[in-house]
């Protein structure tokens, strides 16, 4: 069964509003921490594996050249490190450092309390409803931005191809 049109419009708008909430309250918590609200994003997924700057910059959905100024600020900060990919020298892998592992721990920590603070008046089922939910929309829109991805090169290719021959 498909989303209903409205139902589709009032999804949108209370997705972009939690976008607007989440951003406002990141800011207000990251005062008086040297990483930024951007910074600490990156140095998430840095935290997951030590990958490609480039892979990176895909899964953020940032350029490469804004992911580069990031990483330099957190290589200045000491909190993730650059080495060269044995696979392919022309790139590099980054991951974190000790005192970045240290540091995402400390930014995940202040956050989960922050917002078990925020969520007081919730009960336990609410929230791990809300989460399964939100997992499974984050879930739709990867798959679907996949696809989008795909069909895109695909299309690409095949004009590229009709160009060609």
């Amino acid at each position: 069964m498909a989303v209903e049109p409205n139902t589709a419009a009032e999804l949108v708008r209370q997705i972009f509003d939690l976008q607007r909430v989440v951003r406002c309250v990141a800011v207000s918590n990251s005062r008086g921490l040297e990483a930024g609200v951007a910074l600490q994003g990156v140095l998430r997924f840095v935290g997951e594996r030590e990958s490609r700057a480039t892979h990176l910059a895909a899964r953020l959905g940032v350029s490469a050249p804004v992911l580069s100024r990031h990483i330099a600020e957190l290589e200045e900060l000491g909190l993730v490190r650059r080495r060269p990919d044995p696979d392919d020298g022309r790139a590099q892998l980054v991951a974190l450092t000790g005192a970045g592992r240290a540091k995402l721990i400390e930014i995940e920590e202040h956050r989960v309390a922050t917002l078990q603070g925020f969520l007081q008046d919730w009960s336990q089922q609410d929230a791990e409803e809300t989460a399964k939910v939100l997992s499974k929309l984050a879930e739709s829109l990867r798959e679907s931005a996949r696809a989008t991805t795909a069909g895109t090169i695909t299309a690409t290719t095949q004009r590229k191809e009709q160009f060609i021959g």
